[in-house]
């Protein structure tokens, strides 16, 4: 039998959930206990176009709406870049602007909730960080926090490793977090006995058993290593060419290539962003 394909994969990730519309409710769900159930979702982009696979900077995500006309975006992200909270907030607040059109009520306005699963670890400069995995941020007093405006801005982070690490009460979330690290490991998937996680290792199966679909999940990973591999050459070749001359270059270079925006470029050449929209104007001129 063939390998199985790695649901961190956001090619599989999305073919996992947006092809099985009832596994995404039971992931929401469960991601966020706290909150009151969803019964149903629209999946609302379930195609994946070819450009998508092998274009730079893209992330493949599900959005979903629910019976209440609460909006979800759910990803999966297996590389750390600079700007990711900033895309995650602008697709955030698009998806809530998107919802009303001229003239009608502000009331009508449903939630807009963001649910990234982390394949890194994202927060790890103080010990309280490090022991923490599972993070919400919404609109709150930053001085009397318990003080919100609502959650129709919402963002939900797991860290899946150092969730793994950490290790979670039993419950359907610490399932969803050993199905994400440690789906190919057959004894330990065996003990897991919560339903939907039995389901979408079921579902993995399937998809692992489709030539196609592993083709183009191969594909995929391609497009994300030879990703990774662009940014770590322009970091070396700034390097070489010296330290703030190098910065200059690289900056330079990735604006020719019209592939970037400022903070992507900013991380990858180590200038802030205001050096880089000073480059990019430079470049216009």
């Amino acid at each position: 039998m063939s390998a199985l394909l790695d649901p961190t994969n956001d090619y599989v990730f999305k073919r996992l959930f947006a092809e099985a519309p009832d596994l995404l409710v039971d992931l929401i769900n469960d991601l966020r206990p706290d909150l009151p159930d969803i019964a149903s979702v629209e999946i609302l982009n379930p195609n994946i176009e070819p450009t998508e696979l092998t274009g730079k900077y893209i992330i493949l995500d599900v959005l979903a709406r629910d019976g209440d006309g609460h909006c979800y975006n759910v990803e999966v992200q297996v590389r750390r870049y600079g700007a990711w909270h900033k895309r995650g907030l602008f697709y955030l607040t698009r998806t809530l602007g998107n919802q009303l059109s001229a003239g009608e009520d502000y009331e009508e306005l449903r939630a807009s909730v963001g649910l990234h699963l982390l394949d890194f670890d994202l927060f790890r400069e103080t010990t309280a960080e490090r022991e923490q995995a599972i993070w919400r941020f919404e609109m709150r007093d930053e001085r009397q926090p318990h003080i919100s405006l609502g959650n129709v801005l919402q963002m939900n982070l797991i860290e899946l490793n150092k969730a793994d690490r950490l290790g979670l009460p039993e419950g359907p979330l610490r399932a969803w977090i050993t199905f994400f690290k440690h789906w190919q490991e057959e004894l330990t998937m065996a003990n897991v006995a919560h339903e939907p996680v039995k389901r979408a290792m079921s579902r993995i199966r399937e998809l692992s058993a489709d030539e196609e679909t592993r083709r183009l999940a191969f594909v995929r990973e391609r497009a994300l290593r030879d990703e990774v591999s662009f940014l770590n050459d322009a970091r070396r070749e700034g390097e070489k060419l010296g330290i703030e001359k190098g910065r200059l270059e690289v900056a330079r270079r990735l604006i020719s290539m019209h592939l970037l925006d400022d903070a992507q470029i900013a991380a990858a050449s180590g200038l802030t962003e205001s050096d880089v929209k000073a480059l990019r104007d430079e470049v216009r001129h």
